[in-house]
């Protein structure tokens, strides 16, 4: 691995250099993908040059074992080998793992999607559920949640809600999260103790930029209309809410949460961007099956991905065969463990692919 250190100077040389050029700072967005090709490229020459090191301090402790004639020095030459070889191991693994292709999402905030399916009532209380397992985990993590919009049940339920969250390794970390979540409980409502089963969808969608797509007033159609909520809430008596339909694509994103008009039109506007930057990217990882393969399932909505069973306190993640039982924990936004296991399999599975 070592031999391609030169390769590799050249390759970050060639970067900085065009980094500096008026062509590429006057263009965000290839400079914005030249920055990320930079941060994945600078660690892995500074992990090669690191191997180079301890290559040549390998070959140096054997050479020691055989010209020394001191058995003391030459066992004490046999012990730095052994520790030189494991930290060469060490390092050779690290590497393989920087060379795997980052995610060109990487580092993006996300629009999280969480809609109620089947089960009714209990669907719609678990969705809520989940949204708040969520808002636990994006406080431990200082991200910043924003609603977009929601639409609530009077029982304190959610049909669905969308929200952007905002903050460091965002995407890196729920990107795993969009499938099917199911629930087995037993129901407040339930008077014979038995056990439903319910589910409810997750969509997490990298949140696009206006460099990353772009969206022409001619291909939208806006529609004002007064907004509504149950039990009188967000109920205006002015025409706020705002129905977004993007023509070419016949997606519909509805905003109303706000008070204004002009902020609800920019909330569905990043909304359906996002979704547009997602029907592009779906389109991409098509395209590319075999890099599919060494993803941690699909990220398809329609795939189910973990069960949450609470009667058992127990939380299944399907994909990874990962049973943990500390479900009231997790549901209280401690999803480190779930979310590292996955992140470990996916590098994994890259790296068994690479």
């Amino acid at each position: 691995m070592t031999e391609k250190l030169p390769e590799y100077r050249k390759q970050l040389e060639e970067i900085d250099s065009q980094l500096s050029s008026e062509a590429v700072l006057s263009d965000m967005k290839q400079y914005k993908a030249m920055m990320q090709e930079r941060s994945h490229l600078a660690p892995v020459i500074e992990k090669l040059e690191e191997m180079t090191r301890l290559e040549g301090a390998i070959s140096d402790a054997k050479e020691m074992i055989h010209s020394e004639e001191d058995p003391e020095l030459q066992e004490m030459a046999k012990e730095e080998l052994s520790a030189l070889e494991m930290q060469l191991e060490e390092a050779t693994r690290q590497c393989k793992m920087l060379l795997i292709p980052p995610d060109p999402l990487e580092g993006k905030n996300i629009i999280m999607e969480i809609r109620a399916g089947t089960g009714g009532d209990e669907a719609a209380l678990f969705a809520a559920d989940i949204f708040r397992m969520y808002s636990r985990y994006a406080e431990r993590k200082h991200w910043k949640m924003d609603i977009m919009s929601q639409n609530e049940t009077g029982i304190g339920g959610l049909k669905e809600i969308v929200v952007s969250i905002s903050g460091k390794d965002v995407y890196g970390s729920l990107r795993f999260e969009s499938g099917v979540h199911r629930v087995q409980r037993v129901p407040e409502t339930e008077s014979s103790g038995r056990i439903h089963t319910s589910a409810i969808t997750v969509a997490v969608l990298p949140e696009a930029e206006e460099t990353d797509i772009e969206i022409r007033p001619e291909d939208l159609r806006i529609d004002v209309m007064r907004a509504g909520g149950p039990g009188g809430q967000c109920v205006n008596t002015t025409d706020s809410a705002v129905r977004m339909t993007h023509i070419p694509t016949g997606l519909v994103v509805i905003c109303q949460d706000e008070k204004s008009q002009i902020k609800n039109r920019a909330k569905a506007l990043r909304v359906l961007r996002s979704r547009l930057y997602e029907l592009e990217e779906s389109k991409k990882r098509q395209e590319r099956a075999d890099e599919r393969k060494s993803q941690v399932g699909s990220g398809d909505r329609s795939e189910r991905i973990r069960t949450y069973n609470f009667p058992q306190n127990r939380l299944t993640d399907h994909r990874i065969n990962l049973t943990l039982y500390k479900l009231d924990l997790i549901m209280e936004g401690e999803l480190d463990e779930v979310i590292d296991a996955l992140k470990v399999a996916a590098g994994e599975k890259a790296l068994q692919e690479a």
